[in-house]
């Protein structure tokens, strides 16, 4: 089979002087840096990217109804988009992961972690025998099928379900979409096993792709101070944090989370785990702003350790005003029930976030809280979802592990 030269496919050409995040090898294109798309380009086809002299630059898919209207997917003019283009790109990323000391023993990983895997628009991950992919993307979600049907062939799983549920799709002109999409429909419940914790997942109706494996470290990481502590867990969804927690020895957790079904999920999650719920812990639905306010005096109320592991806040830079808000004052209210001494977990997945910018805002609620605060660990996602160093934007998710000084101002210490 000849390979297509420069030009074979249609070209979209560059303003002049638009080409340099495209040579340092960034995936998104812009409407703002594009002269000319050629009518004859359908969207979500391949198309080559030219600068304003005609030279090839690199090669990707089309949406002119997103404002990214090309993502990239190679700088190499002799490669051709094909089926073996995708099924090289995911045995990739695939044997990435197998090699990946982190997840061994793990049954719950990210598979394919979209740009940062060099396949934009495409994430997977892979729940027992089971796959979620969300399509995030027009071209991805073209080719859905094909790509599904080539993880299956490299996985060996017995079926994928697609959870194209997330808001990006409006921005290129898609529906939400959920449900079986080859393979075998999974059961109401996937066991799943995390650093020997078993935690049951549903993949159909849970939150996003129905376990958050972005924060394996991260857990590890909380859990190693809570051995003797009692525990805050909030924004808990179905208690991995507190489940960690209570294996590493803490000696109560109380999870929070506005879905009961997600609680109730918590709960099956510690039995299958030997935790009696009734002695171990308490769970409360509701809305975990309001539950700490209410909590802000009540002596009885204050704990050792606190986990802040709430959703993106940010979903466009419309909202950031109102997400730096809500992230500064969910803090505050944290740190107002943390014991002297105690230890703050917080995170932040809104991507728009930055971690320095989350820093100050947690800096400025300490400040509000009246709480001398010591910063002992930053943490980041979990290795199963990398970031290309060309695409920073991948790297979402932050956090720090913080200390409440013991100073003269804490009667009670």
């Amino acid at each position: 089979m000849s390979h297509p030269t420069m030009h074979e496919y249609p070209a979209v050409a560059l303003k002049p002087g638009r080409e340099k995040p495209v040579r340092q090898r960034h995936p998104w294109i812009f409407s703002g840096a594009i002269a000319s798309i050629p009518n004859e380009a359908a969207d979500g086809a391949i198309v080559d990217v030219c600068d304003a002299q005609g030279g090839f630059l690199a090669r990707g898919y089309l949406n002119r109804r997103s404002q990214i209207q090309v993502r990239l997917l190679t700088w190499d003019a002799e490669e051709v988009i094909d089926t073996a283009f995708w099924r090289r790109r995911l045995r990739a990323a695939i044997a990435m992961r197998a090699a990946l000391p982190e997840v061994q023993g793990c049954t719950a990983l990210r598979l394919i972690n979209a740009e940062s895997d060099f396949l934009p628009g495409l994430t997977v991950d892979r729940l027992g025998d089971f796959l979620v992919l969300q399509a995030g993307t027009l071209a991805i979600d073209q080719r859905k099928q094909m790509l599904a049907e080539l993880l299956l062939e490299l996985t060996g799983c017995r079926g994928i379900v697609e959870r194209s549920e997330m808001a990006v799709r409006r921005l290129e002109g898609l529906a939400a979409v959920s449900g079986v999409l080859v393979g075998e429909a999974p059961p109401a419940s996937v066991e799943v096993v995390e650093d020997g914790l078993i935690f049951a997942v549903d993949l159909l109706h849970g939150q996003k792709t129905g376990f958050y494996s972005d924060q394996r470290t991260n857990r590890r990481r909380v859990a190693a101070y809570c051995a003797g502590k009692r525990v805050l867990n909030a924004f808990s969804y179905t208690g991995a944090f507190g489940l960690h927690a209570l294996r590493g020895g803490a000696e109560h957790v109380v999870n929070i989370d506005s879905s009961v079904p997600a609680l109730e999920l918590a709960e099956v999650n510690l039995r299958r785990n030997g935790f009696d719920p009734d002695r171990w812990t308490e769970n409360i639905a509701g809305d975990v702003f309001q539950v700490l306010r209410d909590w802000q005096t009540n002596p009885e109320r204050r704990y050792d350790v606190i986990i802040l592991d709430p959703p993106k806040f940010a979903q466009n830079q419309a909202t950031m005003e109102r997400a730096l808000r809500g992230y500064k004052e969910i803090n505050r209210l944290a740190l107002g029930l943390l014991r002297p001494g105690g230890v703050l977990a917080t995170f932040s997945c809104s991507g728009l976030v930055g971690a320095d910018l989350f820093q100050k805002v947690v800096f400025s609620a300490a400040i509000d809280a009246g709480r001398d605060v010591q910063l002992l660990e930053t943490l980041r996602q979990s290795a199963d979802h990398p970031v290309a160093l060309t695409f920073p934007e991948g790297e979402y998710l932050k956090g720090f592990i913080l200390r409440a000084a013991c100073t003269s101002r804490d009667t009670n210490a």
